[in-house]
């Protein structure tokens, strides 16, 4: 299956882009680009002469199309290709029922017009919970990707300790990912001019809610971070030299973040550097699903359970004297 598993990673890739697109929009404040119409805009199938932000909106909506119709694709193709049982046919399934929920909740901002300059909880709410999803999304269509290229399935008896580690790893990046998307909401509605006046807007008790949630999401990204610079490298150390080289990369890609993020703030959150950012954070992301799916191979669960059932000696099948 080399061409199917091609085209998964493509369809994983092409969707990493159609996120970047929407997190343009909304950095550009283009959301509101067709009106409080959805799937139409402005009311038409076709908008007749569009303006900037309306071809910026209005391209979204189709490349977001497409992306569905390409996981819908994916869906069929591993049904014919994929026997019953094997876990790529649940990544897909699942990966359409996502995008489905990706789709609602991006028509429900523009429905409920929580887009442009709107500055509501409500909105912040649907941002954190738009990019969760989004986050389980991606890990789907990676574990499709990754199971089509050879993956094995994942096994969780047996592995508590490894388990523990990676389920704070993903609800630290999940947490991340969610608080990002509320900072990048500030950073779009209430600008700095200067470092220090966004620092002083962070922490006076005067500024919009959105302003003083933003210091959230560092103190978040900082703790994560460090649990995967320091806990992926160890929970790989006595794995296979594949594994190994996932938890650096995963510690690795950390580590870049935690700069690219540093120097986010410091650039005032330019439109282009946070599309940087986002791309690191969806990075870091996948790296981290497949190290997990790789430290929680059935393989590597049965050779556990092997290990642990083996005698701690050889009893000889004859007497040593006869």
């Amino acid at each position: 299956m080399p061409h199917l598993a091609r085209y998964a990673w493509a369809v994983l890739g092409y969707n990493i882009a159609v996120i970047l697109w929407g997190a343009y929009v909304r950095a550009t404040g283009s959301g509101a680009g067709c009106g409080n119409h959805w799937p139409l805009c402005d009311g038409q199938v076709i908008p007749r002469d569009p303006g900037l932000a309306t071809l910026i909106e209005f391209s979204h909506r189709l490349t977001s199309g497409l992306a569905l119709l390409a996981v819908v694709a994916l869906l069929v193709w591993v049904r014919r290709a994929c026997p019953p049982g094997h876990p790529a046919r649940m990544g897909a399934v699942l990966s359409l029922v996502l995008i489905l929920f990706e789709a609602a909740i991006g028509a429900g901002l523009v429905l409920f017009e929580l887009v442009a300059d709107n500055a509501t909880m409500a909105r912040a709410l649907f941002m954190g919970a738009h990019l969760m999803n989004t986050f389980v999304l991606l890990a789907c269509l990676a574990l499709t990707a990754y199971w089509l290229s050879g993956g094995a399935a994942i096994g969780l008896a047996g592995r508590v300790r490894a388990v523990a580690v990676l389920s704070a790893g993903t609800a630290g990046l999940l947490a991340t990912g969610a608080s990002g998307a509320i900072a990048a909401l500030g950073d779009t509605l209430y600008p700095a001019t200067s470092l220090s006046a966004a620092l002083a807007a962070d922490l006076s008790a005067t500024s919009h809610l959105l302003i003083r949630l933003r210091v959230l999401h560092p103190a978040i990204a900082v703790g994560t971070a460090v649990l995967l610079m320091f806990g992926a490298p160890r929970l790989a150390g006595g794995g296979s030299a594949i594994q190994r080289r996932l938890a650096f990369l995963v510690a690795g890609l950390a580590a870049l973040q935690l700069g690219v993020g540093l120097l986010n703030v410091v650039l005032l959150a330019p439109v282009w550097m946070q599309l940087v950012h986002l791309l690191l954070a969806d990075a870091v992301w996948i790296a981290f699903v497949i190290f997990s799916a790789s430290v929680l191979r059935k393989e590597a669960v049965a050779d556990v359970a092997a290990a642990s059932a083996r005698p701690p000696y050889h009893v000889p099948a004859e007497p040593l004297h006869r």
